[in-house]
C-alpha cells in the first residue's frame, strides 16, 4: 500500500516576518486520489479553471468553489501537521553560532520535513509498505539538496524504529500541477491568517472577504471541530529541545467572536437600509454599505441569512447536488 506525503511553506525564515511556516499533508493513495477527483469535479461544477492558493483570494466571486473546497477535504478525515518557527529566535542562534541565514535555512529545510513527516507515519494506524513524499518546487531546495537528504533520513528513521515502510522517492512539484499542495496552501493560509490576526484590517477588502470566506466555512455543520481535530501545529521557539503543541481552539474563539459582531453590525446596517429603501437595488445597497466589488457575495450571504435561508444555503445545495448525502437511519428505526 502506497502514502503520499505533500509539503509546502509559508514565509521565508528570514527577517521580514516573525514566525515562518511549514505544512505536511498525508493520505494514502486512494484517498489523495479521490479527493483529487472531487476537487477537479468542484472546479468543473463552478466553472473555475485556475488553482486554489489563499493569498491570491482577494475576490469573493471565487467563494463557492473555494468554500466547497474547504468542506469537502475538511471531511474527508484530511491529516494536516503544521510547524510554526519563531524567525527571531532562529536568526539570534544562526548569529550567536557564526551561520550565515543561508547555512540556516539548508538546516532547518531538513529538520523541519523530518519532524512533520514523522508525525504522519507515527500514526498508530499508519501500515503502509511505500511512502512518496512531494514537495513544492523551490530552486532553494535542490540548491540545498533537500530530495535526497529526505530520502536517505525517512529511511533511516523507519529502519531505526522498526517501521515496515520504505520511502521509495522525494521530488518537486509544481504547486500549480498538484491539488493536494494546493490543499496545503489553503489550510495552511488559514491558519497563518488566524494566529497572526489579519482579519482585524477590516478597512481592506481583502481580508474582510478572507475571513468572510473562513466563518462561512467554520461555520458550516461540525467543520470547526473537525477542523481543529485533523489539523496539529507544533512551534519552535528555541527555548527548549521540545517542541510545543500549539491549539487552535484560543485563536478560533477570538475570530468567530470578532466576526460575529463584526457581521451583526453590517447585517443590522443593511437591514435598515433595505426597509428604508425597499427599491433599491443590489448596486445602490452595495455602494451604501461602502462595499468594493469584492464584497458583493458577502451582500448576498447578509440578505440571504437575514431572509431566514442561511448563509450558506445556495453554496450547499450546489455541493449536495454533486455529492449527495446519504440521510441516516434514524435510530429507532434500526
Amino acid at each position: 500500500m502506497k502514502y503520499l506525503i505533500f509539503f509546502d511553506e509559508s514565509n521565508k525564515l528570514d527577517d521580514t516576518k516573525k514566525y515562518s511556516y511549514y505544512g505536511a499533508y498525508g493520505g494514502s493513495e486512494e484517498e489523495i486520489r479521490k479527493n483529487v477527483q472531487s476537487v477537479k469535479k468542484i472546479l468543473k461544477l463552478n466553472n473555475k479553471t485556475s488553482e486554489f492558493h489563499f493569498t491570491r483570494y482577494k475576490n469573493d466571486r471565487s467563494i463557492a468553489p473555494y468554500f466547497q473546497l474547504l468542506h469537502h477535504i475538511i471531511n474527508s478525515k484530511v491529516r494536516l501537521n503544521l510547524f510554526i518557527v519563531d524567525n527571531d529566535q532562529a536568526l539570534k542562534m544562526a548569529e550567536k553560532r557564526n551561520i550565515s541565514t543561508s547555512e540556516l535555512r539548508s538546516l532547518f529545510y531538513i529538520k523541519i520535513p523530518e519532524r512533520l513527516f514523522y508525525g504522519l507515519t507515527r500514526e498508530k494506524s499508519f501500515d503502509y509498505d511505500e511512502v512518496r513524499i512531494l514537495v513544492d518546487h523551490s530552486d532553494e531546495y535542490g540548491k540545498f539538496r533537500l530530495y535526497s537528504q529526505l530520502h536517505r533520513q525517512m529511511n533511516a528513521h523507519s529502519l531505526y524504529r522498526g517501521k515496515s515502510y520504505q520511502v521509495t522517492s522525494v521530488k518537486p512539484k509544481q504547486s500549480d500541477e498538484s491539488i493536494p499542495l494546493q490543499i496545503i496552501d489553503m489550510f495552511m493560509g488559514m491558519v497563518v491568517f488566524l494566529i497572526e490576526k489579519s482579519y482585524k484590517c477590516i478597512d481592506d477588502d481583502k481580508p474582510v472577504v478572507k475571513s468572510d470566506l473562513i466563518y462561512r466555512f467554520l461555520m458550516q455543520g461540525d467543520n470547526i471541530n473537525k477542523f481543529q481535530d485533523q489539523i496539529r501545529i507544533f512551534r519552535w521557539d528555541g527555548k527548549k529541545e521540545e517542541v510545543r503543541r500549539v491549539q487552535l481552539s484560543s485563536y478560533l474563539s477570538e475570530f468567530m467572536v470578532f466576526k460575529s459582531q463584526y457581521d451583526i453590525r453590517e447585517m443590522n446596517k443593511l437591514n435598515l437600509l433595505t426597509l428604508a429603501n425597499p427599491d433599491w437595488k443590489t448596486k445602490q445597497l452595495r455602494e451604501a454599505m461602502d462595499y468594493s466589488n469584492n464584497q458583493l457575495r458577502m451582500l448576498f450571504g447578509y440578505k440571504d441569512e437575514i431572509s431566514g435561508q442561511g448563509r450558506n444555503n445556495h453554496m450547499m445545495s450546489r455541493y449536495n447536488y454533486l455529492f449527495p448525502q446519504i440521510t441516516p437511519v434514524p435510530e429507532e428505526a434500526l
